[in-house]
């Protein structure tokens, strides 16, 4: 049964204490990295066979399967993709950045130029759920900030095939090419390429904890968009709140895995009880039971604050993957929330709507990185290179300053850089 915490009666230990994983795979993803470095293709075959339990003839994705895979999904759920897809370009397309340039003195132009990464790397999860929402949400940003080359690896089935809803979202999206792969091997290969996979700029996506730490381990290489950890939903409710709806939102999250933490902050300690009993009712009612049950038991709180101001200073400084505002006039209270990866709005905004329709990205910043990162954008997938121009009339007026600095700074070659030009033969 979830927990019922007061603040200010329990030590802030216990309020803000995460969930925190209990065994290191370092050394063994890093042998895996090392083996793909070193084979390429021939240890994607055998990792495949060994994790995904599928012989492969070929590691890539055909057109023919992709075309196949559309046939067999329900006309109506790619409707609804279609439906998703519009909408998150439409979301995104309002984040793409321009370039400028600066030219307000005689002889000088300074400037900014925008340009996309050559390739990016996304990594979809099998395993217990299939994830086409985020075939979605990572590689529409990639494409609206031009780049080139978007490169999917997925995990198949032990028959060697992917899932159909993978592959439809994944034609829906515009995805180049697609891979027969998973786990740390997965990102290995996107990192450092193969025979078959070329080697990518950036990888993204979501995994499990071999995913995170292979990420990790190959950051540097090439770049990551973050190292994500179990998902999480804090919902912030005041005693008005439908205790129906409030253990719904909160298992929407719990049944993700048993990793996964489910806290509501609340104002109410009449809510709190209604809450905790509505969990128990519902969760008797879950497919994935087992595992949400784990999550509440383990991870799930509610916490319960002397006041509505109080509850927002915890979610705050919990600073969640998503936030739920389940109050009156949420408008009221934005500017008051400082740390979330993305907040929902009112009674009648369920989290659900943002994993899989509204249009905001659902690749969020977890275990309080909220406090200092961002959501997946098209952000992650450009890079800025600036560019200096300047006359020989407009040095000259600021050269004995460069060489000033320079020479303040103890590197004389700096100096000399900026006078030479102007000493006489």
């Amino acid at each position: 049964m979830i927990k019922i915490l007061k603040y200010g009666e329990v030590e802030n230990d216990e309020i803000f204490a995460r969930t925190e994983p209990t065994v290191s795979v370092a050394d063994t993803v890093a042998e895996i990295i090392g083996e793909v470095r070193a084979r390429g293709d021939s240890a994607l075959y055998e990792y495949c066979e060994r994790f995904d339990g599928a012989r492969l003839e070929c590691l890539a994705v055909s057109e023919a399967e992709i075309d196949e895979a559309m046939a067999s999904v329900e006309p109506r759920f790619l409707e609804v993709l279609e439906k998703a897809a519009a909408n998150i370009r439409k979301f995104h397309s309002r984040q793409k950045r321009n370039s400028f340039i600066i030219n307000d003195e005689d002889g000088i132009v300074i400037g900014q130029k925008v340009i996309p990464v050559d390739r990016a790397g996304l990594y979809v999860p099998g395993g217990t759920a299939a994830y086409p929402s985020t075939v979605l949400m990572d590689s529409i940003p990639a494409k609206i900030a031009g780049v080139r080359e978007v490169v999917m690896v997925t995990p198949p089935n032990k028959e060697g095939k992917v899932n159909p809803v993978i592959l439809a979202a994944a034609r829906i999206a515009g995805i180049d090419r697609i891979f027969k792969l998973g786990g740390a091997q997965a990102i290995a290969a996107l990192a450092y390429g193969s025979e078959s996979v070329p080697k990518v700029d950036k990888i993204v996506g979501p995994g499990n904890a071999y995913v995170a730490e292979a990420k990790r381990q190959v950051f540097g290489t090439v770049s990551i968009d973050m190292i994500a950890g179990p998902s999480e939903i804090l919902v912030l409710a005041d005693g008005k709140s439908d205790p129906k709806c409030v253990a719904a939102d909160l298992l929407s999250q719990a049944e993700h895995d048993k990793m996964a933490s489910a806290v509501l902050v609340t104002d109410s300690s009449d809510l709190a009880l209604a809450v905790q009993c509505e969990i128990e009712r519902q969760l008797a009612l879950l497919s994935r039971q087992t595992i949400a049950r784990e999550s509440i038991d383990k991870n799930g709180k509610i916490i319960v604050a002397p006041s509505l101001s109080c509850a927002i200073d915890i979610a705050n400084e919990l600073a969640p993957e998503h936030l739920e505002l389940c109050v009156d006039n949420p408008f009221d209270y934005l500017d008051k929330i400082r740390h979330a990866g993305s907040i929902f709005m009112g009674r009648y905004c369920p989290e659900a709507l943002g994993d899989y329709l509204a249009g905001p990205n659902h690749t969020l910043p977890t275990s309080g990185t909220a406090k200092f990162s961002s959501p997946l954008s098209v952000d992650d997938f450009v890079k800025k290179t600036q560019f200096t121009y300047y006359t020989k009339d407009a040095l000259e007026k600021v050269a004995d300053n460069v060489a000033f600095f320079a020479t303040n700074e103890g590197l004389g070659a700096h100096a000399k850089s900026a006078m030479v030009r102007f000493e006489e033969e």
